[in-house]
């Protein structure tokens, strides 16, 4: 008994040395240690023995496993070590390579000209807040003086979710909620940019979803004096110390009076080009003074308070700005495109 376990010890070792990988030294192990391997098969050879030598036997048997067991763990941490080696070895950078040009992306026309809006009005003293684009009936129409079966409401092709609740169409929802959530009735001046959704086709001029950019001001003695200047101060702040506006009168159910406001065009400056159609000026939002219901609703007394609101879009800002003639451009992601506007941005800059 005594030799055939040295005989078995001596083969293992021998056998160990010649071991190169894990899967070869796994098989090792069950030939030794399995079920039917040589040291387990050993054990059973000790029921020919008497007493006194199976408990001289058992010894050299146990010691025998105990030792085959740590052989095996450590060439096992060997082979591990070896093949953790080689894959750093493998994955080795050189660090005195030449580095990858990785490409760099830039700011969206669209970001660009919020952020110089937002930019102008904060340093005025405005808030910028942001509203729910799926918006309830009543913030986007009723609470703007655009009950049900009104007909201005045909103006804007709305996308419904449920009878009560759609796309908004327009920021100025944003507006209706700021003024019923100030319980105080404070004076109000914020900025609201944000989507808006209408079931437009799509072409060079249209888009169903597009960006907008609420302004709202309530306030004691205010006037459209007011709303001019600020609105100079917009203009030129985006298009150069030397741009004018003016305002034509128009409709619309939330501000009375109500105006679309008018830029010189950038182009010509006001001469007459074939961008402008020959008129010299350039058509860039709507605006005017809060509607009295409107102010009502909202919970403040028109007759203390007045207010003006203006909704300048970016992304015709950005097409009059930048010379974009298909506002599809600006959201198809054309990397070609939109890189040119990181130069732009530094060039500006």
């Amino acid at each position: 008994m005594k030799e055939t376990i040295i005989k078995i010890e001596k083969a293992l070792q021998n056998e160990l040395k010649n071991v190169q990988d894990l899967v070869a030294l796994n098989s090792l192990k069950i030939n030794y240690l399995g079920k039917k391997g040589k040291i387990t098969l050993l054990k059973k050879e000790l029921a020919k023995f008497s007493d006194a030598e199976k408990k001289e036997f058992g010894r050299m048997f146990n010691e025998l496993k105990v030792k085959a067991t740590t052989l095996i763990e450590e060439k096992v941490a060997e082979l591990e070590e070896q093949a953790f080696t080689l894959k750093l070895k493998q994955e080795e950078i050189d660090v005195t390579l030449p580095a990858t040009n990785l490409k760099k992306g830039t700011k969206h026309p669209l970001t660009i000209m919020i952020e110089e809006i937002e930019e102008l009005f904060i340093s005025m003293g405005y808030d910028v807040i942001s509203g729910p684009e799926i918006e309830l009936d009543l913030y986007n129409f009723e609470r703007l003086n655009l009950p049900k079966n009104h007909p201005a409401r045909d103006m804007q092709d709305s996308l419904y979710i449920t009878g009560e609740v759609l796309l908004r169409t327009h920021t100025s929802p944003a507006q209706a909620r700021y003024m019923e959530a100030n319980k105080e009735k404070t004076p109000i001046r914020i900025i609201c940019p944000g989507k808006v959704y209408r079931k437009d086709e799509d072409d060079a001029t249209h888009s169903h979803q597009f960006m907008q950019f609420e302004g709202l001001v309530v306030d004691k003695n205010l006037s459209v004096a007011n709303l001019k200047a600020t609105l100079e101060l917009l203009v030129q702040k985006l298009f150069g110390q030397d741009a004018k506006i003016r305002f034509r009168p128009s409709y619309f159910p939330f501000t009375e009076p109500s105006f679309e406001v008018d830029v010189t065009c950038f182009k010509c400056q006001g001469a007459g080009c074939r961008i402008c159609k020959d008129t010299g000026w350039l058509e860039i939002l709507g605006a005017g003074m809060v509607h009295p219901e409107v102010l009502k609703m909202g919970g403040y007394d028109p007759e203390v308070f007045s207010g003006f609101a203006f909704g300048p879009g970016p992304d015709r800002m950005v097409m009059l700005k930048y010379g974009v003639n298909d506002i599809r451009q600006l959201y198809l992601n054309n990397i070609d495109f939109l890189k040119q506007f990181g130069r732009l941005e530094k060039e500006e800059n």
